[in-house]
């Protein structure tokens, strides 16, 4: 005989560890998509009764300490405001046991950089906030840090790029939880798209690099003033009065890329200024860039941003008056 009573299936607890200088923003994301969920039950834990948020005039005082993380299915450390400082040893521990009994960690924005010093990311796929993408690869660099990703799912562990890019990532736990419907539901109650397309890269103000020095300057303006140009090697090599393996050489020490690599996301910048300021056809601004023809930039964008020069200027062209009342 059946019994009447059937016990209510346990629900996916998700405990989101709010770290000292706590953003506020990826914490509420985190907080709010799980705790409106039926099939999670939330937990805020905090490293010490009152936890300051950066920047902003409150605190964030949690429902339970590190202790809350022996139980978790899912762990989620939004990001934090100094990336330099420490973070608690305790915290750290409180990770690396979570992760070795099998719980999910997940990381939004700089949150990578507490997975990163707890040792979990060691050897694995990554992303965290373009601004500081440089800087997680350069003090770990065992972590194949992904810069143009939304979001990395390496299974046991994920990582979301900066703020909004972690309302991408709750959704696509939701929906590797419970399919594509649940996800759907809950980002028409946010307001968000289920997926966005494209990468992080459409949203870096600067594809190309920043150089180290100033050594080159003259030459980068020149490359810059003559983008439209067929421009080669060889070419800058005798504007910089160089042999073309010292420019070569020399480049790459003062930016980190090589000459046409950089003159290539200089391209892609410029055409992305005309995508959002201008109604210019992708056939002139292919011309007016260097880019070449409407497939070459076509290709160049989806390379590169992750997007299509149409996706591109449908979402971050600025509207005018004009445009308004035509």
């Amino acid at each position: 005989m059946i019994s009447d009573d059937v016990a209510a299936p346990l629900r996916h607890h998700v405990v989101v560890l709010s770290l000292p200088g706590v953003l506020p923003l990826e914490l509420g994301i985190a907080a709010q998509i799980f705790s409106m969920d039926p099939n999670y039950e939330l937990t805020v834990a905090t490293t010490e009764q009152v936890v300051p948020v950066a920047r902003a005039g409150f605190s964030v005082t949690g429902t339970a300490g590190l202790d809350a993380l022996e139980k978790a299915d899912t762990v989620i450390v939004p990001g934090y405001d100094d990336i330099d400082a420490d973070v608690p040893s305790a915290a750290l521990a409180a990770l690396r046991a979570a992760h070795g009994r099998g719980a999910r960690i997940v990381s939004v924005c700089s949150g990578a950089f507490a997975l990163a010093a707890a040792g979990l990311l060691d050897g694995r796929p990554a992303t965290t906030h373009w601004q500081v993408s440089e800087q997680l690869q350069r003090r770990y660099p065992s972590i194949e840090v992904q810069p143009n990703r939304m979001f990395v799912d390496d299974g046991d562990i994920l990582t979301s790029a900066g703020v909004t890019a972690g309302i991408d990532l709750c959704l696509h736990l939701i929906r590797t939880d419970h399919g594509a419907a649940a996800a759907n539901a809950r980002a028409r109650f946010l307001v968000a798209p289920p997926q966005r397309p494209g990468g992080q890269a459409q949203y870096v103000d600067q594809l190309r690099s920043r150089p180290r020095s100033e050594e080159l300057a003259g030459v980068r303006d020149w490359m810059l003033d003559n983008m439209a140009a067929g421009v080669t090697v060889d070419d800058i090599a005798a504007r910089a009065h160089m042999a073309r393996r010292t420019l070569v050489r020399r480049f790459r020490n003062e930016t980190g890329t090589s000459p046409m690599a950089w003159l290539t996301d200089a391209r892609i910048d410029r055409a992305r200024e005309l995508l959002e300021a201008t109604t210019e056809p992708i056939e002139r601004i292919g011309r007016l860039t260097g880019l070449g023809n409407p497939a070459s930039v076509r290709a160049a964008f989806h390379r590169r941003v992750g997007t299509s020069p149409q996706e591109y200027r449908a979402l971050f062209r600025q509207k005018t008056r004009t445009d308004a009342t035509a």
